[in-house]
């Protein structure tokens, strides 16, 4: 199986039941009732209760397999940690070879969904192929049915036994240390992956507001996310092709206010949008508990041409802008990326110092996204390096 593609199967559990997973296996909800076993559930009560109703091609319902996902970094996932800590959540990971059983089913996609298929296992294992390109994705989108197929799931009947479990992995190397004492009695390895939990593999903090953070933005679940954009209305690569798909509402402001001249260099358009991120990126959005409830969009001209390199004069004036109107605009949290950077042709030892230069004194959370496109030595993201210069 890891020829096709995959290399490991995962469940998503609370750390509290890690001790009964290791010693029991990954049971059924039909087992765990049966055998009264004590668990620490993480999903919500209406979305567990809704998979009884739904039959494999066998008869059996969904309560009576265990299931795996493909990709554990999924909308599933995104809406535990919208409502769990991530220090609360583990992904066990399975060995592939769990596909070999000949009493397994294989959902295209989110086995509660009506639109996914349960396929029994010598027809879903000529299907793995196929969701090749949608499982390695790093987002989603609901439109595109991505969203759905990204919860791929493989459904082994009543239990996983423990020898299957290769891997546990957490959130960061706090966790995994407090893990590895409390389970030291189980031959497990226990890895950090703060990726893999949407969280950012590193986080610098300046000042007791301002961050540097290595990571993806859009999953920051701050108040304002904020866009590099031309003034052309192009939005062809980078975060602003990302925001195109997963946000086209986004895009479409974006080119009125392009074309009535409202976006300029040296002034960035705030868009207020009346919905959050989590509406598009949880599953089963609509019984969130704590959902964000509003996610607003800075559009923030780098350049005037979509060809020309970023413009540093220019973002100097944005950032003039953000530093002089945040506070009346009602922005309680933002997010930047490295502005002008990566696609912008400018470095990141000018940008830096610039950004904190405008945001140090900021008394809202502000996290500053380090370029994706190339390393950034240690010496340039220091408070030395970025404060002292601002």
């Amino acid at each position: 199986m890891a020829r096709a593609g995959v290399n490991q199967l995962f469940y998503i559990t609370h750390v509290k039941n890690l001790p009964s997973i290791l010693g029991r296996g990954i049971l059924s909800h039909r087992q765990v009732e049966a055998k009264h076993v004590e668990f620490e559930p993480i999903y919500d009560a209406q979305i567990v209760s809704s998979r009884s109703q739904i039959k494999a091609p066998d008869g059996r319902t969904l309560w009576d397999f265990a299931n795996l996902y493909f990709q554990p970094r999924n909308a599933m996932l995104y809406r535990v940690l919208a409502e769990k800590s991530p220090s609360e959540i583990a992904i066990v990971a399975v060995r592939p070879d769990i596909l070999n059983g000949s009493d397994i089913f294989i959902a295209t996609g989110n086995a509660a969904s009506p639109l996914s298929d349960i396929l029994p296992g010598h027809e879903g294992r000529k299907f793995i192929p196929q969701l090749r390109d949608v499982l390695g994705r790093k987002y989603w989108n609901e439109q595109d049915g991505s969203k759905r197929k990204m919860m791929a799931e493989c459904l082994v009947p009543d239990l996983v036994p423990p020898d299957y479990i290769q891997t546990i992995y957490v959130a960061d190397h706090e966790i995994a240390d407090q893990l590895k004492a409390s389970l030291s009695g189980y031959a497990v390895p226990v890895i950090p992956e703060p990726h893999m939990f949407f969280q950012p593999a590193r986080k610098i903090e300046l000042t007791r507001h301002l961050s540097i953070i290595d990571g993806d933005m859009f999953f920051s679940r701050l108040q304002t996310l904020t866009v590099s954009v031309n003034t052309v209305g192009i939005m062809g690569k980078g975060l602003a092709s990302r925001a195109k798909y997963q946000f086209p509402d986004v895009y479409v402001v974006y080119q009125d206010v392009c074309r009535n001249k409202t976006l300029q260099m040296g002034k960035p358009y705030l868009y207020k949008r009346e919905s959050a991120v989590d509406l598009a990126l949880a599953d089963e959005p609509s019984t969130l508990q704590k959902p964000n409830l509003e996610t607003w969009f800075l559009l923030f001209p780098t350049k005037g041409h979509w060809k020309e390199k970023g413009d540093i004069n220019g973002i100097e004036k944005g950032m003039q802008w953000v530093r002089e109107n945040h506070q009346q605009e009602q922005i309680k949290s933002l997010a930047l990326p490295a502005l002008g950077c990566g696609l912008g042709g400018l470095e990141w030892h000018d940008v830096g110092p610039l950004l904190c230069r405008y945001l140090a004194d900021c008394t809202i959370p502000v996290w500053v996204y380090l370029p994706t496109d190339r390393k950034i030595p240690d010496e340039l993201l220091t408070q030395e390096f970025l404060l002292s210069r601002a």
